[in-house]
């Protein structure tokens, strides 16, 4: 197949997802081709099979914000007439589906027919999908794909109530690659230099958005390490940093945390944790949660969106009411004291992202492709 992926190029969930599943589809023979308007964070140019289309957006004096989705929405265009695409993939739905859904109909007035598919997210619902101004339009965009799916049950549930009359809509859930997320000897992960005398440590990846409440992983490790010695990795950028910075410095534990600013090669970083934190208002899955769980490291964070649906309470990590940072750090330090509960949580971690091994994942991903194909001919 010739596929079209529509994509952010951030750190950002929704992004590193995309990056990854062309990824992964070209290994297994496909010819990819990522549009977005620059290379995504993780893309392998060099990859068989893996092509890149940069946006380019004119810069006119008549408008006072560029026109991004009208330019996404011409450059795909030009590819799906210069490359032939079978497929087009719009991961997030608002600006993707609706310029790849422009797209479909300009290709289609020249005899073109092909199919759609929309992969939700999280806050392209969540969030954009409630603001009244957008709903309309995002709507008709559901309604209209030729095909929708969702990265958890509970995005899922709640795409339905918001939007109660959309096309039937496929879970299939964010995937990890194991043999790259994995755990690695002390050395590799250079966990020597990060806690010369042995601390434990801590670790949390995001894009530092109001939803992460980063600050509530300073408040989290800042507990822990008052009962055991530890160190915190804090990994991403974003809104919300400096906050995050100047609760680290109220607690006076500069010396304790580091902040690695954005990393492509998370797969070396968190083998090196002893714990992740993720403690965000809702997310719609939780990749890095699932990176983590490969790696061996247990999570900790919030009863919020899908994050259960990836870490089981106890068993994979904790997890505990939104803002309950005693909890989480007090379940933390208590395994952190028993080496062998905390080594049977990392070997439990590791076994239960073998569910979501990319193996079982992406033949979903293909198999849903194909129905669309069969459909869009009949």
């Amino acid at each position: 197949m010739r596929i079209g992926i529509i994509l952010y190029p951030t750190f950002g969930g929704s992004g590193v997802v995309a990056t990854e599943l062309g990824l992964a589809l070209a290994r297994r023979g496909h010819e990819v081709h990522f549009i977005s308007y620059r290379p995504p964070a993780r893309l392998e140019l060099l990859t068989a099979g893996v092509h890149y289309h940069e946006v380019h957006v004119p810069d006119y004096p008549l408008f006072d914000f560029s026109p991004y989705e009208t330019a996404l929405s011409s450059q795909i265009v030009e590819v799906i007439l210069r490359e032939h695409l079978n497929l087009l993939h719009a991961h997030y739905a608002l600006p993707h589906a609706t310029a790849a859904f422009l797209a479909r109909e300009v290709v289609a007035d020249k005899g073109i027919h092909l199919p759609l598919l929309t992969t939700l997210h999280g806050t392209d619902i969540t969030l954009v999908g409630r603001d009244p101004s957008f709903a309309h339009t995002l709507h008709y965009v559901l309604k209209h794909s030729n095909g929708l799916s969702a990265v958890s049950r509970f995005l899922k549930d709640e795409t339905e109530r918001l939007f109660p009359d959309t096309r039937p809509i496929d879970v299939i859930p964010n995937f990890v690659n194991p043999d790259r997320y994995k755990p690695l000897p002390a050395d590799e992960c250079l966990k020597k230099s990060l806690s010369p005398a042995g601390e434990f440590v801590l670790a949390h990846i995001s894009n530092f958005r109001p939803v992460k409440r980063v600050q509530d992983v300073v408040d989290i490790f800042y507990l822990v390490n008052k009962e055991v010695p530890a160190r915190l990795l804090m990994v991403g950028d974003g809104p919300e940093r400096p906050l995050a910075e100047e609760r680290v410095r109220s607690y006076h534990i500069q010396d304790r945390v580091i902040f690695l600013g954005h990393q492509v090669h998370t797969h070396r970083v968190l083998p090196c944790s002893d714990f992740y934190l993720l403690p965000s208002n809702r997310e719609s899955f939780g990749l890095s949660a699932l990176e983590a769980l490969a790696s061996g490291v247990p999570v900790a964070g919030y009863y919020a969106g899908g994050l259960p649906e990836v870490v089981e309470h106890n068993v994979t990590g904790f997890l505990a009411e939104v803002g309950d940072v005693h909890t989480l750090a007090q379940n933390i330090v208590t395994t952190l004291r028993q080496p062998q509960r905390h080594q049977h949580m990392r070997l439990m971690a590791r076994e239960a992202a073998q569910k979501f091994h990319e193996d079982l994942i992406i033949p979903r991903y293909e198999s849903l492709y194909e129905r669309l194909l069969k459909e869009n001919l009949s």
